[in-house]
């Protein structure tokens, strides 16, 4: 007796733990996506053909960005546009791997239009995933080289025009006419036979890789309803209707004859020592690896190198902005920079921001004084980074059942816990900002209460909260036993 079983490929995560916020099991595209059934069609490939342990799937800038939080294989983040280079060095790194390279049209065809032409032309043996919505899913639907005589985006009003924009580039039929590629196919992700005929395409592309042949690469098709501002029914008959002639489906190029040649080593493999010679890198061997360690140092609160960090919607960018603002005011030099994540919907923001007595010679933190941390993802992330003797405050409402380090002050404030008892949960950034103006004496609570209320400016029913959220943050601070403890952290005793 026969029968049919539906389930998700092993090479598809379960469970998304890297996923940051609770719901761990739907990803983060937008339905009708058609992301999610092409992950599913790599990873059933990547089951069928024993690769995943293996395979290295290298994801730059766009709506797949996060593609490690559902892949279960090694994963290379790329900056934008680049990822046929990293996917080159990781291949010819790890000769024995299976390299797929996951690209948007934005990121291919625009930014990184020299990157895949040159990967192609070298005949790289590597397999690129080329995902064409004809738009700029992520950022906000701007026009992308793939966009469609016509079509209207939030950079085309009036639709995209040959004369001001140009044409439409084909990726397929250009790359095509380069020698040394081995297979080129356009598919789509409409109907079942399409689908189906997408999945053969990528199951040939990363079978070529296997076999050495070179350079595959796989066009596909693909709607985004809410760049396109459709439902996801109607964005398939869109694609179908005006995709499809524009960008025909099928074959473009398929050497089915021939073994590609790797790129020459010069019979060289570089081992770790070597390596470390040639670049200079102290070693235990050498005796000077302890001149890498970090020193031991408290808190330094002339000069804090802060980074503030949290869910979209908790006020981070607020807390490091404001108090970059007070920190101006008190003639102080300052530098605030901001980080969000790229999801359409939801996601993580931190800031960076120093507070100096001198000139501020680059605004990034990589080594950080003091995190403050509101979720746990931001804690678990970001409590690295710390240098060691550092100030860690974190949001104990929130933020349960993670080792902490024990070379660090750490200090939990409830900040959410007590703005919920003064009736406002959105002042929690403010509560916490009293707490670490209690440790650290940094700036006069006036100061820093004048810029928050100038920065909120347009919600000035929040000022008195505002005011009792920054005490109480300090408060808390100053009735825990915390307070009583010698740790090299000047008071605030005012």
């Amino acid at each position: 007796m026969e029968a049919t079983v539906l389930r998700r490929p092993e090479s598809f995560y379960e469970v998304f733990a890297r996923k940051p916020g609770a719901e761990k099991t739907s990803t983060h595209y937008c339905p009708g996506c058609g992301h999610g059934v092409i992950h599913k069609l790599i990873a059933e490939a990547m089951d069928d053909f024993g690769i995943r342990d293996r395979t290295v799937f290298v994801s730059p800038v766009g709506c797949a960005v996060f593609a490690y939080y559902y892949m279960k294989c090694g994963n290379i983040q790329a900056a934008h546009g680049r990822a046929p280079a990293v996917a080159t060095g990781a291949r010819r790194a790890l000769p024995n791997s299976i390299v797929i390279s996951y690209q948007g049209d934005g990121d291919l065809a625009a930014i990184g239009g020299n990157e895949i032409l040159h990967a192609a032309n070298r005949g790289e043996n590597i397999t690129v995933i080329f995902v064409n919505n004809a738009i700029y899913g992520m950022t906000g639907g701007q026009m992308a080289p793939t966009t469609l005589l016509g079509m209207k985006t939030t950079t085309t009003p009036y639709g995209r025009s040959v004369g001001n924009e140009g044409y439409p580039i084909r990726v397929c039929e250009l790359l095509s006419t380069l020698e040394a590629p081995a297979y080129i196919e356009r598919a789509a992700i409409t109907e079942a036979k399409n689908v189906m005929a997408a999945r053969k395409a990528i199951r040939k592309a990363i079978q070529y890789q296997i076999e050495g042949r070179g350079f595959t690469l796989v066009e596909l098709l693909a709607t985004c309803p809410t760049g396109w501002k459709l439902t996801p029914a109607a964005a398939k008959k869109w694609l179908i209707e005006n995709m499809l002639p524009v960008f025909p489906l099928g074959v473009f190029k398929d050497k089915k004859e021939g073994v590609a040649r790797m790129p020459p080593t010069n019979g060289v493999v570089q081992d770790a020592a070597t390596v470390h010679r040639l670049l200079d890198i102290p070693t235990e061997e050498t005796g000077d690896v302890k001149n890498l360690q970090k020193p031991d140092v408290r808190v330094r609160q002339i000069s804090p190198r802060l980074k503030i960090s949290g869910f979209g919607g908790q006020g981070i960018l607020f807390m490091g902005v404001a108090l970059a603002e007070a920190g101006m005011r008190a003639g102080r030099q300052v530098s605030w920079l901001p980080n969000y994540g790229p999801e359409m919907r939801g996601g993580t923001a931190n800031c960076h921001v120093i507070i100096s007595d001198k000139p501020i010679g680059s605004p990034l933190v990589s080594e950080t004084d003091v995190l403050i941390a509101m979720n746990r993802p931001s804690l678990e992330k970001f409590q690295p980074e710390v240098r060691r003797g550092g100030l860690i405050l974190y949001n104990s409402s929130l933020i349960s059942g993670v080792a902490l380090r024990e070379d660090v002050q750490v200090v939990p404030v409830p900040a959410t816990g007590l703005a919920d008892n003064l009736g406002n949960t959105k002042v929690a950034n403010v509560v916490m900002l009293g707490a670490y103006l209690a440790l650290s004496g940094l700036l006069p609570d006036e100061t820093v209460l004048v810029a928050i209320n100038e920065k909120a400016h347009s919600r000035p029913e929040l000022a008195e909260f505002n005011t009792k959220a920054l005490h109480a943050g300090e408060e808390f601070v100053r009735s825990s036993a915390l307070w009583a403890q010698p740790s090299g952290i000047k008071h605030n005793d005012k």
